[in-house]
């Protein structure tokens, strides 16, 4: 009974929510009090079952206040049809009534949370050639999964995770083909299942555009550098224009989107601009943005691309300068360590695992070594479950644990989740976790980095010097301006 009072509820729920769709003060209502659900639910937040400084709470609830704003702002301005809308809460209105039996289930499985996503790369291909890509992506790469292993992987997810949300990357998804389907079909055949997709959008046409409308359950972000100059420097001539008429087709057909941003140490001064953000997240449409961090892996790898660590503490004041103040939905592994806990690869504290277009299972994209392959895993009879427990897996989740919460903790007093990073800012302790599981590299990059002394002395450097910098704000802005309670 408990549970048909529970599913007539969130139905009657999803049915408000299709009518905020269609009038602007009845979702000015909804989104008002999803705020003050969602303040309260924050107010016992806990990561790692550890509960963050108060201040790490506001983060959280900034984040989900600029989530909230992105579709307020979608519907009111146009950017999103009511159409699209309307599929949308169609996928959601059943996350909630399936998934939260299945990451119960999941739980008294294996005495542990279930990932809360999954990042898929199809394939290894590319229509550009990047420099300093980290998936060494081309032309030339015809590497990829095929269409069933796809479509198993995201049923799966479902079934087994409880988890309906999906993150496609590359290569370039749009130009993933097997057996006559792609992406487009991958989404229509997982209608429960939502999809945010990484694109250099060369590819997005208003055909492609209408096809993302109809489906309504796809979000493309579409990979930017900075302006036309960066964009082009790095991804190739007139690839800027190409991506501004991508966003001209998604615009018309109403499908939201947003922008990717790779953080370098030659972009990073066009990234702190408020001019940069106003751009984009304004004249051109996006909703939100994704930023990641340049990582010294993949194509020619170095160490002089990514930001110092004063550029990067500059970058984690103007990001949440962005989020609290201007209610901007901008997402960064790194700089939103605060809110969700630090490090959330390898399906730790409701993360994500990677699968790339070889099967390749990693704790990230951004950490390409491994121990389980999934076509493997399939063959001998194994699941999606099975590539969470391998040494390597479990050695990170059980890191993460020890990093944020450690035995013994008082509440509010987490380690430093601004330095969040196993592979950057915690090189050393990675490198022997590696050796010690006989995790192998990805690819031959990743091959080439595990026997170079002097880049990893670089990283273990960076981390210690990173961490002494970020030390110093998540002391005085964190846990300082909330002492834990005492008594």
């Amino acid at each position: 009974m408990t549970e048909l009072v529970k599913n007539g509820f969130i139905r009657a729920t999803c049915g408000i929510a299709r009518l905020g769709v269609r009038n602007h003060y009845l979702l000015k209502i909804l989104t008002n009090l999803a705020r003050r659900y969602l303040s309260q639910r924050f107010a016992t937040t806990t990561f790692f079952h550890a509960a963050p400084p108060p201040k790490a709470m506001e983060d959280k609830a900034h984040l989900t206040e600029a989530l909230l704003n992105v579709v307020e702002k979608g519907l009111t301005r146009g950017l999103i049809s009511r159409e699209y809308a309307d599929r949308f809460v169609s996928v959601f209105s059943g996350i909630f009534t399936r998934g939260h039996d299945r990451r119960a289930a999941f739980r008294e499985r294996h005495e542990t949370d279930p990932p809360g996503f999954l990042v898929l790369a199809p394939t290894h291909r590319c229509n550009l050639r990047c420099i300093g890509c980290y998936a060494v992506s081309s032309p030339s790469e015809n590497s990829q999964l095929d269409f069933d292993t796809c479509s198993r992987i995201v049923r799966e997810q479902r079934e087994l995770w409880g988890s309906h949300f999906t993150v496609i990357t590359g290569g370039e998804p749009f130009i993933y083909r097997d057996g006559g389907k792609g992406l487009i079909e991958l989404c229509a055949e997982n209608p429960t299942t939502f999809f945010l997709v990484y694109t250099n959008g060369t590819l997005i046409d208003d055909e492609v555009a209408g096809k993302l409308a109809h489906l309504g359950n796809v979000t493309p972000a579409i990979s930017v550098e900075g302006y036309e100059k960066e964009t082009d420097a790095r991804r190739g001539k007139g690839v800027h224009k190409r991506i501004l008429r991508a966003m001209e087709s998604l615009r018309r057909a109403h499908v939201p989107f947003g922008i990717s941003v790779t953080a370098t140490s030659e972009n990073v001064n066009t990234l702190l601009s408020d001019e940069f953000w106003d751009y984009y997240l304004e004249d051109q449409g996006a909703l939100y943005a994704w930023m990641f961090q340049y990582m010294p892996i993949g194509r020619a790898y170095t160490l002089e691309l990514m930001l110092s660590p004063e550029e990067r503490m500059d970058l984690f004041h103007a990001t949440w300068k962005q989020i609290r103040e201007k209610r901007r939905f901008m997402a960064d592994f790194w700089n939103c360590g605060t809110a969700v806990g630090g490090c959330i690869s390898a399906g730790g504290n409701s993360g994500y695992i990677y699968i790339d277009w070889n099967g390749v299972v990693t704790p990230c994209a951004f950490n390409p070594y491994g121990m389980d392959n999934i076509n493997e895993v399939y063959a001998s009879g194994g699941d999606l479950d099975t590539v969470l427990f391998s040494p390597y897996m479990t050695g990170i989740r059980a890191w993460q644990h020890d990093y944020v919460a450690g035995d013994g903790r008082p509440d509010g007093t987490m380690g430093n989740v601004i330095a969040c990073c196993p592979y950057r800012d915690h090189h050393g302790m990675i490198c022997d976790l590696i050796r010690r599981t006989g995790a192998r590299p990805e690819n031959e990059p990743a091959a080439q980095a595990l026997a170079d002394e002097a880049y990893h002395q670089g990283l273990i450097a960076y981390g210690e010097d990173f961490g002494k910098l970020s030390e110093q704000t998540w002391r005085d802005d964190y846990l300082n301006r909330h002492p834990p309670a005492t008594g």
